[in-house]
């Protein structure tokens, strides 16, 4: 078969463009779904209105196309029924190409799904119930989707490609922000952003572009760092994970128990010894490579496999350098158990045979599916959002062709925004972070949100206004009753 027989005409290519940009007029021209209600918190009753409406993202006012719509971004805003006016925090998920459910249905929204506190898939049927920890208390809440998720969608396919980029999807979120904040009336609000994982790789950079823009943020909430993809990234030449992970692998290797003798006193120990190993030893027994002795080596492998809870020889097979893929099926393969990713607690079976192979992540299995039904019962029974809509809660498509290029650059390249909150961070001097992180979240680890932000371009006093906060459970810290409870006690400290 030839290439003219299976790439699109131009006609072709015309007419799904036509169909896409009258999707997106359609989505537009859409009234708002409008809803109230309340929440109990801390004794006092909160009433709220929801606005769930898609909001324009224009193209430059310059280019081609004049302002015709981009994209059709959806959110969901849950507003103060009365009272004076108050902050605002836009709220997102990450992936990237994930959409907002799980910080709106998990931790900040008035209503949130309930799953166990073991990380493991609750039965169903799946709803959700009132939240009386929601962060409504604190501010209003909008929840955006970003062109590639929930309900959002793109005009063209170059508007497409466009929103699957780090700098697109920083430019069409921020303009989605400003468009709300316009048709709302709410330019008086002090502003917040909250991400989570990608997410925080967005908001970071979103801080600043939006600064750029006239938007000055007074806070940003930082929900499983993920800034600098050079510290989670397992690749050749790159030895920075290896030494990054080793303290929460030496945790969840402790959780599981899997160590002996002091490291297994409690996770603290386990990942104190690591921390140690790692700035006194093992950095440099990765940087010296081939030149180690064989007694050194033969060391520096006993070592990192007492600290995490693998034989010594499984270790030297790895050349010292233990990936998360490689850690995920080997830790409890006698057991015949794969790890969780997101939530280390978590672990799932393996098939009969146990190969080394990590198929599917257990614990974020446990969430999709109790998620997206309760979120897809709330949104169209209780808020009548998308009821001829198809809802994307996560796309691994997004994630599969995702350009994690920015500006310039050319070639593969580890995306990096923590330069982006620096300079944020300087340019607003009122401008406050707060970073939550779990303990057992092994796709993006406490221990790289600490040197992410060891490395952050600013002096002392700027970085006074940083407050990091750690917590029991994994990236979705807020699934644990005892982890949402002192993340908001921690939001109210921090606010306060």
């Amino acid at each position: 078969m030839t290439d003219s027989a299976t790439k699109p005409t131009l006609a072709e290519l015309a007419e799904a463009n036509k169909r896409q940009r009258a999707a997106v007029e359609a989505a537009l021209a859409q009234a708002p779904a409008r809803s109230t209600g309340n929440v109990t918190v801390g004794g006092q009753r909160l009433a709220y209105r929801v606005d769930a409406e898609f909001m324009p993202v224009l193209s430059d006012q310059h280019g081609e196309t004049h302002g015709e719509p981009q994209a059709a971004v959806f959110t969901t805003a849950y507003q103060q029924d009365g009272g004076a006016p108050r902050g605002v925090c836009f709220a997102f998920n990450g992936g990237p190409g994930s959409a907002s459910m799980f910080l709106h249905l998990g931790a900040l929204g008035p209503k949130r799904v309930r799953v166990r506190d073991d990380g493991g898939m609750p039965p169903p049927p799946y709803r959700v119930e009132d939240n009386p920890l929601t962060w409504f208390e604190h501010f209003d809440l909008v929840f955006i989707d970003p062109p590639h998720t929930g309900y959002s969608i793109t005009a063209s396919d170059e508007a497409r490609k466009k929103a699957l980029s780090v700098d697109g999807d920083v430019e069409m979120l921020c303009e989605a922000i400003r468009a709300w904040l316009t048709r709302h009336q709410r330019w008086g609000s002090p502003i917040y952003l909250c991400g989570e994982s990608y997410g925080t790789t967005r908001a970071a950079a979103m801080a600043d572009r939006l600064c750029n823009l006239g938007v000055a943020l007074a806070g940003l909430v930082l929900v499983s760092c993920a800034m600098d993809i050079q510290a989670l990234e397992f690749s050749p030449r790159n030895d920075l994970p290896y030494a990054l992970y080793l303290p929460a692998f030496a945790g969840t290797a402790q959780y599981h128990g899997c160590l002996k003798g002091s490291l297994a006193a409690s996770p603290e120990a386990a990942r104190a010894a690591a921390l140690d190993f790692v700035h006194t030893d093992y950095l440099s027994a990765l940087h010296r490579g081939g030149t180690l002795s064989e007694k050194e080596r033969g060391r520096i492998a006993r070592r990192v496999g007492e600290l995490i809870g693998l034989p010594a020889a499984a270790v030297e097979h790895m050349n010292l350098r233990v990936s998360d893929a490689r850690y995920f099926p080997e830790l409890l393969r006698e057991r015949g158990q794969i790890l969780g990713r997101l939530d280390a607690r978590v672990a799932g079976p393996m098939g009969p045979d146990r190969k080394r192979e990590w198929e599917f992540d257990p614990s974020i299995e446990a969430l999709v599916s109790p998620y997206t039904m309760a979120a897809m019962d709330y949104f169209r029974g209780t808020l009548g959002i998308g009821a001829d809509r198809v809802y994307v809660p996560m796309s691994e498509q997004a994630h599969k062709v995702w350009n994690w290029n920015r500006g310039e650059a050319q070639g593969n390249s580890y995306t990096c925004t923590s330069t982006d909150l620096a300079r944020a961070m300087r340019r607003l001097p009122h401008l406050a972070v707060f970073v939550a992180s779990g303990h057992y979240d092994l796709g993006t680890p406490y221990s790289a949100t600490d040197w992410a932000l060891d490395q952050l371009d600013i002096g002392a006093e700027v970085r006074q206004r940083i407050t990091h906060r750690y917590y029991g459970a994994g990236h979705m810290m807020y699934t644990r009753e005892a982890d949402i409870r002192q993340l908001k006690t921690d939001l109210a400290a921090w606010l306060a």
